[in-house]
């Protein structure tokens, strides 16, 4: 069966769950990759992939949102996507050529909206969906925000036929065609046996919202660091700069005592399956915070604003360990395994009337994709 898979390239996290996904996937069907941004960046490599438009938010000083620009910039790739202009045309061009039974998007929505145009059945799986598809229990600004956010988000990505939730967290579902499923953790990162340091691990998603304030935070602490996704390299007293890279990123989350960073689910997905308490400070997005606020409600980890970090907030989260490994879930779910078995469920039922295109490649010469 052909398969055409759609990632949103905002952040690393997108790509990093369909890596995951993408040795079981290219076992079973043909693929077709189309990213765009960050996701093109890390999938490019290792897969052939289609760069595709990429709809992103844009931020008026480090850590703070700017709605205005994000909507300014943003408009014409949305007139586009409503109205089925030169963008998506593109990828329906791609997808004409390459013929796939299924499109399967990871928050992508010129794909959805391309696959929408010819008639191709949709999946949705990514954690975005809880904002529009789930009752979630938001409180002040934050329960507005996130109505917006998920009023956005159906607006951009349509109404796919099935939408599979993965994350750290469930929620009640607000229609039927849903399944939630836990966090998909890649098989090099559960592969690792989790021990524990004395040191820190920081991840930082852009390179701006590692601010002075951070670094000076980080070095009134005096604990230990490993950083990954500050804009130096090399050392800094007791904090070491790290680049981004997959396994190094991997060795140092499971053999840390603690995690400080921005809040992508995939990244807490990955930060409770090691057991590792998290010192939360999400950027200036709805989808970072809510994830913030569960992992905080769960008693896990502790949400921590920028104008409020300093050296005393992390040593004293640092302190406040064992109380966060007390309340750690006692059963792993093994979302990769969940995420298998339901795309197969959806694609079934999508199929069930229609003729398919059955694999007719070497599934080890796929390697994951093929464009």
């Amino acid at each position: 069966m052909r398969l055409a898979y759609g990632v949103n390239g905002y952040g690393r996290g997108h790509a990093m769950r369909v890596r995951a996904l993408l040795p079981e996937l290219g076992r079973r069907h043909e693929l077709l990759l189309l990213a765009g941004a960050d996701a093109y960046d890390a999938l490019a490599p290792d897969h052939a992939t289609v760069r595709i438009p990429n709809l992103r938010y844009y931020y008026a000083r480090p850590g703070r949102l700017s709605v205005w620009q994000t909507l300014a910039r943003n408009t014409p790739m949305a007139m586009d996507l409503w109205l089925g202009g030169a963008g998506v045309e593109m990828v329906a061009d791609a997808l004409r050529a390459f013929r796939p039974d299924i499109v399967l998007s990871d928050g992508e929505a010129f794909v959805l909206r391309a696959a929408e145009r010819l008639g191709i059945p949709r999946i949705t799986l990514d954690n975005v969906a809880q904002l529009a598809y789930c009752q979630l229990d938001l409180r002040g600004y934050d329960r507005f925000d996130g109505w917006l956010n998920g009023l956005g988000y159906r607006l951009l990505l349509g109404r796919p036929e099935r939408i599979i939730i993965a994350s750290f967290f469930s929620a009640p579902v607000l229609r039927d065609g849903i399944v939630q499923i836990g966090p998909i953790i890649r098989r090099e990162a559960a592969d690792v046996i989790p021990t524990r340091g004395d040191y820190l691990l920081v991840y930082i998603s852009k390179e701006g919202e590692y601010t002075q304030r951070v670094e000076q935070a980080l070095l009134d602490a005096g604990l230990p660091a490993r950083i990954y996704g500050a804009p130096r390299r090399g050392d800094l007293r007791h904090l070491t700069f790290k680049p981004l890279a997959n396994r190094p990123f991997i060795d140092d989350l499971a053999g840390c005592r603690a995690v400080f960073g921005t809040t992508g689910n995939q990244l807490l997905g990955e930060v409770i399956h090691y057991r590792k308490p998290m010192l939360a400070m999400p950027i200036d997005c709805m989808e970072q915070r809510l994830n913030a606020i569960m992992l905080e409600r769960m008693g896990v980890g502790r949400m921590i604003r920028p104008a409020e970090l300093t050296g005393a907030a992390i040593r004293s989260f640092a302190e406040a360990e064992p109380e966060f490994l007390a309340r750690m879930p006692a059963q792993r779910r093994d979302g990769l395994a969940e995420a298998i078995s339901a795309i197969d469920a959806c694609i079934a039922e999508l199929t069930a009337d229609r003729p398919v295109t059955r694999l007719n490649s070497d599934p080890a010469a796929l390697g994951g994709a093929a464009a």
